[in-house]
């Protein structure tokens, strides 16, 4: 099984380098040259209509109606934390995927990159997206405005890379987040907790997967400064969401009437945070709550074949993201050797199904006519996170390091 991970990785890597981290998404439809030149871009139903017809086509037009592909700050924030751990597999000797000095260069380089990507104007460093978003028809997002979700990835990706490279800058400019998630979120009481919102922009203010992840970047800011106050808000974070999991250890998206599904990557986005919470403060008083939370994800989201599924009650659309979360939280949360053989049948079974000979990764699959389009961010970020972290536990046990 590594041999056909290594196999598929390097066609992805290569894949992926060729584009230079570049490419299309899902939700970059309102880059269209042509839709920005016509009126209806002033109309939210139309914004919202160009969208989801770019989201839901399995034929791309982006090429035709000249969406430009670009790098995505999420997107580059997953590649850095995947070279990350492919450095840490060559301070091993193991230089599979290059060497040493080569990997370091590509993690400064990468970086750089994702810091120029920021937006301005705000608390502290935030990224967003570089697309303008409709958000059904109650609000938009104009490109780059911050979320606590695209943050949170850069965030973490940034510090693994402090924590290689030892550039006390790229460490102040990160730990700053804190700052953006402390004064330019709001705040929406629950219980004996917090949730945060989305964004700065009303709306979307009771998403629990995007709260936690606002939860996640003051932990870590926490671990580096021993600022309490910022390990106290997180907590009243996780006490939030902990409370609004179900007995079964589900979690629900979010609060509003149209967000009451259960699926499976944002489960995964929620154990990661509260693990990497009680990492950081050495707070374990929520462990029941993840321990129940894998034990109904891992019942709930995966076929015995290894299929993975979106939702909690049916399988239909599988999405790229779903195979790709679980290697990520289940090695973030040390409980990747006790489902190694889940893990390696969702792999195989997305290798095989969801690969692209060219080495990039379909967006999604369904029951009829499926979307194959390669989505940097979406599709091949995800999954070159997810089988560097595959690579970096299976190669160093291989090595017996």
């Amino acid at each position: 099984m590594t041999y056909k991970v290594t196999s598929s990785f390097l066609k992805l890597k290569t894949y992926c380098e060729v584009e230079k981290l570049k490419g299309w998404d899902p939700y970059d439809g309102l880059n269209s040259k042509v839709f920005q030149a016509l009126p209806l871009k002033h109309w939210d139903l139309a914004r919202l209509a160009w969208i989801q017809g770019f989201k839901r086509s399995p034929i791309n037009f982006r090429t035709l109606l000249l969406v430009p592909k670009e790098h995505n700050a999420k997107g580059v924030a997953l590649f850095l934390l995947g070279y990350c751990r492919l450095y840490r597999l060559a301070e091993h000797g193991i230089e599979d995927f290059g060497t040493k000095a080569e990997l370091l260069e590509q993690i400064k380089e990468v970086s750089k990159l994702l810091l120029s990507l920021r937006s301005k104007g705000y608390s502290g460093s935030a990224w967003g997206y570089n697309f303008d978003w409709q958000a059904r028809r109650l609000f938009l997002f104009p490109k780059h405005t911050p979320t606590v979700v695209a943050t949170c990835f850069c965030v973490e990706a940034l510090l693994e890379a402090f924590e290689i490279t030892k550039d006390e800058t790229l460490l102040k400019e990160t730990l700053s987040a804190a700052n953006f998630v402390t004064n330019d979120l709001s705040r929406t009481p629950h219980g004996d907790g917090i949730i945060f919102s989305y964004s700065v922009k009303d709306g979307n203010n009771t998403v629990i997967n995007a709260s936690l992840l606002g939860a996640k970047i003051l932990s870590y800011s926490y671990k580096y400064t021993k600022n309490k106050a910022h390990a106290d808000l997180a907590k009243k974070a996780v006490v939030a969401a902990c409370d609004l999991q179900e007995a079964d250890g589900s979690w629900i998206y979010g609060l509003l009437p149209v967000q009451s599904w259960k699926d499976s990557f944002h489960t995964g986005f929620n154990l990661d945070a509260i693990a990497t919470y009680q990492l950081c403060t050495n707070d374990k008083s929520f462990q029941s709550c993840i321990d129940k939370g894998v034990a109904y994800y891992i019942k709930h989201f995966f076929e015995p074949n290894g299929m993975p599924k979106y939702y909690n009650h049916k399988t239909y659309p599988i999405d790229i993201h779903c195979p790709a979360q679980v290697i990520v939280t289940l090695s973030k949360l040390e409980k990747f050797d006790e489902n190694k053989e889940l893990i390696d049948q969702v792999l195989d079974w997305t290798i095989t199904n969801m690969q692209h000979k060219k080495g990039y990764f379909y967006y999604q699959l369904k029951k009829g006519i499926s979307s194959k389009i390669s989505y940097m961010r979406w599709s091949n970020a995800f999954m070159f996170n997810a089988m560097a972290h595959y690579l970096w536990r299976t190669k160093l046990e291989d090595h017996g390091v």
